[in-house]
C-alpha cells in the first residue's frame, strides 16, 4: 500500500498502525519556534476502539488504507455472527461479534447501517449519530417527583437500558444518541 506523509493526513483518513486499521480522530500540526515542526494526532483502531496518541515529525509517513463505507441492511444474528445484506446486490456480509462491538445494542432488524471495508475486507460497522427505538419496559413514574428533572431506567427493544424522563412508558418510541446512550427525545 502507499505510504502517506503524516503532514498530509486529516480527520477521517484511514491508516495502518501496529498492523491494525485505524482512523485519524484528531490532528494538529505544531511548529514551535526554533524547532522542527511535528504532528500531534490521535488514531482509533477500528477493530478494538483503542486510541493511540502519536507525536511524529512532519517528514515521517504512515501506510494509508483504502477505507470504503457502504450501506447495508441488518438481517439477523446467528450465534456470534451478525448478517448484513447489501440493498442492491443482495450480497450477505457477516460480521463477528468483535467487529460489531458496542453497536450490537443498536442493531434492529431491517434497519440500514454503514459497513466499513478496509482494502475490501470487512472491518466494522459505523452507527448513525442517533437511533429511534421502542421502549419495552419502564417502571411507572412516581407522582410528585416531577419538580426536578428526574429520570428512570427504561429497557429498549434491543435490551439497551437508557435513562429517560418519568413520562416515557412502554410502547413509546424514543431517539437515543449512539455516542453515549443518552435520551434525546420522543420520536414519531
Amino acid at each position: 500500500m502507499a505510504s502517506t506523509p503524516v503532514i498530509n493526513l486529516r480527520k477521517g483518513h484511514a491508516v495502518r498502525y501496529n498492523n491494525e486499521v485505524c482512523t485519524v480522530s484528531d490532528f494538529e500540526l505544531k511548529t514551535p519556534p526554533r524547532m522542527a515542526s511535528y504532528v500531534q494526532m490521535s488514531i482509533r483502531t477500528l477493530s478494538t476502539g483503542k486510541v493511540y496518541n502519536l507525536r511524529m515529525t512532519s517528514n515521517e509517513s504512515l501506510e494509508s488504507v483504502n477505507l470504503n463505507r457502504e450501506p447495508h441492511e441488518y438481517s439477523y444474528k446467528d450465534g456470534e455472527d451478525y448478517h448484513f445484506m447489501h440493498p442492491e446486490t443482495f450480497e450477505d456480509v457477516i460480521l463477528m461479534e468483535s467487529q460489531v462491538k458496542n453497536a450490537k445494542d443498536y442493531l434492529i432488524e431491517g434497519q440500514k447501517y454503514t459497513v466499513q471495508f478496509a482494502d475490501d475486507v470487512v472491518v466494522g460497522i459505523e452507527l448513525p449519530p442517533s437511533v429511534v427505538m421502542e421502549v419495552t419496559e419502564s417502571p411507572e413514574g412516581v407522582k410528585g417527583d416531577s419538580a426536578n428533572n428526574v429520570y428512570k431506567a427504561a429497557t429498549l427493544e434491543t435490551g439497551l437500558i437508557v435513562q429517560v424522563p418519568l413520562f416515557i412508558g412502554p410502547g413509546d418510541k424514543i431517539s437515543v444518541k449512539t455516542e453515549d446512550n443518552s435520551y434525546l427525545g420522543r420520536a414519531n
